[in-house]
């Protein structure tokens, strides 16, 4: 059972792992003033009466422009972080998995706040996803994308 910090606000997420056909990932940059450069998978708050599977459609397509079902969950994390906003909140994160024949991204859905600090994307093997000079996060990525794949 995950124990929650009540004293932060929940932040419900959905994040969706991007492969394409040679298992590599999607991966956002972040540049967030007065933070260290990171990198995430594309992905969001889920909205309210909006399913984790709805919200994982939903974000992956104002993301990245790529419409697609985001199949089953595969994983679920709960980490404290404070949001690029700058407020302290317990997650609650739940992951998703798709695969995509084209690498093509379109960031046109991009909110203001998202053009503002997503300042990149990259395709990442999962050799750099545990090596990269930046952070990555999740940290256990690229063994999430192991443990569901034949690679």
């Amino acid at each position: 059972m995950t124990t929650l910090n009540p004293a932060l606000r929940l932040r419900r997420a959905a994040r969706i792992i991007v492969l394409d056909a040679e298992t590599r990932a999607l991966m956002f940059r972040y540049d967030v003033p007065e933070r260290d450069p990171f990198w995430v998978t594309a992905g969001g708050e889920v909205d309210p009466g909006e399913t984790f599977e709805d919200a994982a459609r939903r974000e992956l397509f104002e993301e990245t422009g790529i419409t697609a079902d985001p199949g089953p969950q595969i994983a679920r994390m709960t980490p404290e972080f404070v949001t690029v906003e700058g407020e302290p909140v317990q997650a609650d994160e739940r992951f998703f998995l798709v695969r995509v024949a084209d690498t093509q991204v379109s960031t046109d859905g991009h909110t203001a706040l998202e053009q503002q600090v997503m300042t990149q994307h990259r395709w990442f093997t999962l050799g750099e996803l545990e090596t990269w000079h930046e952070a990555v996060y999740p940290v256990e990525l690229a063994e999430m994308i192991r443990s569901q794949t034949a690679t």
